[in-house]
């Protein structure tokens, strides 16, 4: 079975003095969007890459977790950061991923490896093959 997610942006305006909100389907909420916040940051509005950033993060996550329990060692927690940069004029260059998960019964060289592996089997890693994707991992 194959699910579809979907979001809505309505957009007013130019790129640069125009404005927007998008809303998940789910209805978790509406979110502001603009080019100044995508360009330069900005508080209380969002970017499309802290929106890829949200995705890399929680699938990610959910792939160490996977990987973790398949391993025999599942994991207690799982806490992940994703980065993800965005260039004007370039365009999005990277995600970073710092995780920290409590996972009895696992070493630090083990862990590291199926956090790779994790990151390779995540489908939003996958899905962003284009760009360099980089991982810190580590026990809490």
């Amino acid at each position: 079975m194959s699910v579809t997610s979907e979001a809505t942006t309505n957009w007013n305006g130019s790129l640069f003095e125009g404005s927007g909100t998008v809303a998940p389907a789910s209805g978790i909420g509406t979110f502001a969007v603009n080019w100044k916040a995508r360009s330069e940051g900005a508080a209380a509005t969002t970017t499309p890459e802290e929106l890829i950033a949200a995705a890399h993060s929680s699938c990610f996550s959910m792939a160490l977790s996977n990987e973790l329990t398949s391993n025999g060692t599942p994991p207690e927690s799982v806490n992940t950061t994703a980065s993800v940069t965005f260039v004007p004029g370039t365009g999005v260059t990277g995600s970073h991923l710092n995780v920290s998960a409590k996972v009895p019964g696992i070493d630090e060289a083990e862990f590291a490896k199926i956090a790779e592996a994790a990151k390779t089997g995540c489908p939003i890693s996958q899905a962003l093959a284009g760009i360099e994707i980089t991982l810190e991992a580590a026990l809490a």
